[in-house]
């Protein structure tokens, strides 16, 4: 175990889905995938052995451990709960579990310590920032009791445009046809921010997927803290370009200080956070299904960051997420 945890080191600024090699109670599956432990064995069983043993109940598959940043703001908890429920929902039997990375309880390691068997660790977060690549890692690596894989963070992805736009709408905002009023109009997405680049990133291709979700309205991504520009800097921006009709979408997860204070800098519309919506928890479980799906050393050695961990760690980046 030893081993396991040195090589993980090597992999904290992995992209995508992270893994950590696994064994059975009995050794059998050393080395082998959480989804590739439930498959036959056909070189090393004879097939008598693969038929169910009477009155055996089917393993239970991996739990699904949803990885939230955590807030001072009691709404944050209330909605991330019912999100998780809405995903047991969809998917009845798959065992769902929550923890926080700070802030709220349960904590991310009382709940990975409760845990045995198998885990999937779904960051609750829109990015590939520090905590993405530093804090579950390591939450991960002091947990070797378990067979524990880390899904990528949820954005960008198409499904995060659908339910933006979804909160958009409910909040007023209307899609202009071509013309005069498309010409006037255009949307801040505010974001929590991060020192990581590649966050930055992250959130410029999500602002692409909603631009192209609003028929071509441009989308400009906002930041509430450690990265340029901020909300009031995205607005103004776009009225250097014309554009005086201009709603704030919220980029958040869940209500908190950030979503709070992005909203108050909105000069019009300001949609409310992501929050319990259906497009996020099918999401989510996308992101469990993918990680489970991955070969187990497929995403190692895949990054190449422009602001390494350590380097970001050294700055004293903030914790940054709903706050």
């Amino acid at each position: 175990m030893t081993q396991i945890t040195a090589q993980l080191s090597s992999q904290l600024l992995s992209a995508g889905t992270r893994s950590l090699r696994c064994q059975d109670e009995d050794g059998s599956h050393e080395g082998r995938s959480p989804h590739e432990a439930h498959q036959p064995r056909e070189a090393h069983q004879p097939r008598e052995a693969h038929q169910p043993r009477r009155g055996r109940r089917p393993a239970a598959p991996p739990t699904l451990v949803a990885v939230a940043h955590g807030s001072r703001d009691p709404r944050a908890l209330r909605t991330v709960t019912a999100l998780l429920d809405l995903v047991r929902a969809l998917r009845p039997g798959l065992p769902v579990r929550l923890g926080h990375i700070e802030l709220n309880d349960p904590l991310l390691a009382d709940t990975l310590a409760g845990l045995r068997g198998e885990a999937v660790l779904v960051p609750l977060l829109f990015g590939r920032g520090y905590h993405v690549k530093q804090d579950i890692p390591q939450a991960v690596a002091a947990a070797p009791h378990l067979c524990a894989r880390i899904a990528a963070p949820l954005g960008p992805h198409p499904l995060l445009a659908e339910a933006l736009h979804s909160r958009l709408s409910e909040a007023g905002w209307r899609t202009p046809d071509r013309g005069a009023e498309a010409a006037r109009s255009g949307v801040v997405l505010a974001a929590a921010g991060s020192l990581d680049p590649q966050s930055a990133a992250d959130t410029t291709r999500t602002a692409e997927l909603l631009s192209a979700r609003l028929g071509g309205v441009p989308v400009l991504p906002a930041y509430a803290s450690a990265a340029a520009p901020t909300v009031p800097e995205a607005v103004s921006a776009l009225r250097a370009r014309g554009r005086d009709r201009i709603a704030v979408a919220s980029y958040f997860t869940a209500p908190g200080r950030f979503a709070v204070q992005s909203a108050a800098q909105a000069p019009g519309i300001a949609a409310a956070p992501i929050g319990v919506h259906p497009a996020l928890a099918r999401l989510v479980l996308h992101r469990y299904d993918q990680a489970l799906a991955a070969p187990q050393d497929a995403a190692q050695g895949a990054i190449s960051a422009a602001a390494p961990a350590a380097a970001l760690a050294a700055a004293g980046e903030p914790h940054l997420a709903t706050a």
